[in-house]
């Protein structure tokens, strides 16, 4: 695999492990409102779509205004919970850096919320590893919509071929399809590497340690 200018990388299961903080705050939101409790197995899965998405297979409702009103009562318990509850997986920090010591630029898309994103590089003290944040807030269509990549593409001004997205998902790779960026699979998520291997792709790696070994 070539080199890039600009990686592109979903968050979630992918840069980082932030699943126990997401189990929580989904178990005590499902209790607080009276839903009573899902299996970890049944909130795992949603992890990387977007959230009204998550909670809408979660409950399961198809009723907008009840996932909303989900993710308004989940909010204040991500606050307490999510990045103190995120660690970056054990490559994760030496291969960004690697990256943008090669001269490449780098970018989170991301269908989590920009500040929680933030939030956590600076709690790490390595937000100079990142050059933009694309959060669920900064645009209005999500992953697998191809916008947010789009952006980042403009934001740099690169051509698609610059370009290469890494993602744990099959909304990351759809994402990249809809974009028609090269994309890189990881198997840090909850995504087989048979699942992954169905969609375009230039490499599956089991950690993005892969992407400068």
């Amino acid at each position: 695999m070539h080199a890039y200018r600009l990686y592109l990388f979903d968050f979630d299961y992918t840069l980082v492990n932030s699943e126990a903080a997401i189990l929580k705050c989904f178990h005590i939101t499902l209790q607080k409102l009276g839903y009573g409790d899902r299996p970890d197995a049944k909130l795992r899965v949603t992890i990387g779509l977007p959230m009204v998405e998550a909670v809408k297979r979660i409950l399961p409702t198809d009723d907008e205004e009840e996932a909303k009103a989900f993710v308004r009562a989940y909010t204040p318990e991500a606050d307490r919970y999510m990045t103190p509850g995120t660690t970056f997986f054990p490559h994760t920090v030496a291969t960004l850096r690697r990256l943008r010591q090669d001269g490449a630029k780098i970018a989170i898309i991301s269908n989590k919320t920009h500040h929680r994103i933030q939030e956590k590089f600076d709690l790490d003290c390595v937000p100079d590893l990142i050059d933009l944040i694309i959060g669920s807030n900064d645009v209005e269509a999500h992953k697998p919509d191809p916008t947010g990549l789009l952006a980042a593409l403009d934001h740099f001004q690169m051509d698609k071929s610059d370009a290469l997205y890494v993602g744990d998902s099959f909304v990351d790779a759809e994402a990249a399809r809809n974009a028609g960026l090269d994309f890189a699979g990881v198997t840090t998520g909850t995504t087989s590497r048979e699942a992954l291997a169905a969609y375009p792709h230039v490499a599956i790696f089991d950690d993005i340690a892969g992407l400068v070994s």
